[in-house]
């Protein structure tokens, strides 16, 4: 049986008793449907897991004592930031949650011309929320010690005018002549992606990307739904220069 993970907000080195969120708790207790005395990982993003065992649990609290801590080799060198144009409901839930599964290591959610989504500051705020609990939950199932950060969706414009920190800066452009296997090492393993929304990104919007700086690539004669060029992207870039496959 696997030992189920747990995400905990608060640093738990040097702990030895810790109670868990609400929201844990309730999961413990009411989906997990799990009994004192077995063994959990919790993580807090700093990049070590922490063996546990459940001391007391009920559907609101869930206490746990903390044997002891290691740091698992599962986190890849690559360190790709997704600037995704944001896509509508389940679309945009599975990029995230599979971005984190292949080693993501940053999400901006970026508005543009073509996005079908319209935010306003309220209903941004609660998608980002949500997108955030999306990186929990898939970094608990997948292993990950460190947590990917969800940042506030801007748009277009005011993402190519921020000084974004990458090395090497990346646009998925059907109508670019470059792939994936033709590009040069990236100076720190540093790579910034932008993927469109539905119908992708306009002519102005790419003549934007390449004025920041952005290197057009593509991934073939296929055109492919947003969410599905994202995740072959993300692939090929952890298959070159990260950890996957190796």
């Amino acid at each position: 049986m696997r030992i189920p993970r747990i995400f905990h907000p608060e640093p738990l080195r040097d702990q030895r008793q810790v109670e868990l969120s609400a929201a844990a708790a309730k999961h413990i207790s009411a989906v997990l449907r799990l009994k004192t005395g077995v063994p959990l990982v919790l993580f807090d993003g700093s990049g070590f897991e922490f063996e546990a065992v459940l001391e007391k649990s009920d559907k609101k609290h869930a206490l746990v004592s903390i044997a002891r801590m290691h740091g698992p080799a599962v986190e890849s060198p690559l360190r790709v930031t997704l600037a995704q144009g944001i896509s509508r409901g389940e679309r945009m839930d599975y990029t995230v949650q599979k971005a984190v599964e292949l080693g993501v290591a940053g999400i901006i959610p970026v508005l543009t011309e073509r996005s079908v989504v319209r935010l306003d500051e309220k209903s941004a705020s609660r998608k980002q929320q949500h997108w955030q609990h999306v990186v929990i939950s898939a970094c608990e199932q997948s292993g990950r010690v460190h947590l990917p950060q969800v940042q506030p969706p801007v748009s277009l414009g005011t993402f190519l005018a921020s000084r974004q920190p990458a090395h090497l800066k990346l646009l998925l452009d059907p109508q670019a002549d470059m792939t994936v296997s033709q590009l040069l090492n990236p100076p720190n393993n540093d790579v910034l992606l932008l993927v469109g929304p539905e119908g992708g990104l306009d002519d102005a919007e790419r003549d934007a990307a390449k004025r920041a700086g952005f290197l057009g690539v593509q991934l073939g004669p296929r055109i492919l739904r947003t969410e599905t060029a994202a995740l072959v992207t993300l692939s090929l870039l952890q298959g070159r220069w990260g950890d996957l496959g190796n």
